[in-house]
């Protein structure tokens, strides 16, 4: 079977589709009850087979906090099986409070962590939403305080980007021209935890300078599948790419299926 269709962020080539990884986490916005089920399925067996699927279709991508659960001995045993390299994309936080929008980050603390996803083999570093929009001033459209870390990570020989739930870091970051090369944005049919009307942030998507990752299609399994995919793949542009997360093999083989039968515009 041919590769997943493919983009380029910053110059390296990923997947058009990223795989997602909240429901290893045990995030699955409904109940707790559902997150401690996920967490107890989800052990390094697991989530092997589930990336082995993903793999062997091209969909080589994936988006996820490698310190806390057993997510890179489970992309290891992976690439393993398919032969096929991984590409990180990583979101961590880098700790603000009250005096970090006029004093910075701490930069030492900030190295620490940035040194931790190199040596997880990252990519992609996107700092997480709450650190990216928590400095986000809508007074002088402009994140404050981090150019730093975006020079920390291109140091370290990673790519730099931002993750947001705020459609503004996207056009502020545009305009101010800072050192990124791709943007993470929830976008999906419902405009489940979206601050804004879908149209709104589809417009920002399309507009935007670099690529865009979408995430949350389904609205953690609101939507079915079928509708979301279909609506998301046919609102973004063909640079820009949508996170998938899934519980079982054979929900990755059903969601791969039918994005390709979408993108190529025929009946599954």
């Amino acid at each position: 079977m041919n590769d997943f269709p493919r983009t380029t962020v910053g110059g390296l080539s990923v997947s058009r589709m990223v795989i997602g990884t909240n429901w290893f986490r045990g995030f699955s916005h409904t109940t707790r009850a559902k997150d401690e089920l996920i967490l107890e399925l989800c052990d390094r067996a697991w989530i092997a087979d589930i990336l082995e699927v993903f793999f062997r279709n091209g969909i080589d991508t994936l988006i996820a906090r490698y310190e806390s659960n057993p997510m890179l001995d489970a992309v290891r045993d992976a690439e393993q099986r398919t032969g096929r390299k991984a590409i990180l994309i990583s979101t961590p936080s880098f700790p603000t409070g009250p005096d970090t929008p006029e004093q910075g980050f701490d930069l030492a603390k900030a190295a620490e962590i940035l040194d931790r996803q190199a040596a997880f083999g990252v990519s992609i570093v996107l700092p997480h939403q709450c650190t990216t929009d928590t400095m986000l001033d809508r007074c002088t459209r402009r994140i404050r305080q981090i150019e730093p870390v975006l020079r920390m990570i291109r140091e370290r020989g990673m790519i730099p980007g931002f993750s947001t739930h705020m459609p503004e870091t996207i056009i502020y970051a545009d305009e101010s021209g800072l050192d990124v090369e791709t943007y993470l944005s929830i976008f999906n049919a419902m405009g489940f935890l979206m601050q804004v009307e879908v149209d709104w942030t589809a417009r920002v998507i399309r507009n935007a300078k670099k690529p865009v990752l979408t995430i949350k299609p389904m609205a953690a399994g609101q939507i079915r599948p079928f509708e979301a995919l279909t609506f998301v793949w046919n609102a973004v542009r063909e640079c820009d790419m949508v996170a998938v997360g899934t519980l079982t093999p054979r929900e990755a083989e059903e969601v791969i299926e039918l994005s390709r039968s979408i993108l190529e515009r025929r009946c599954v």
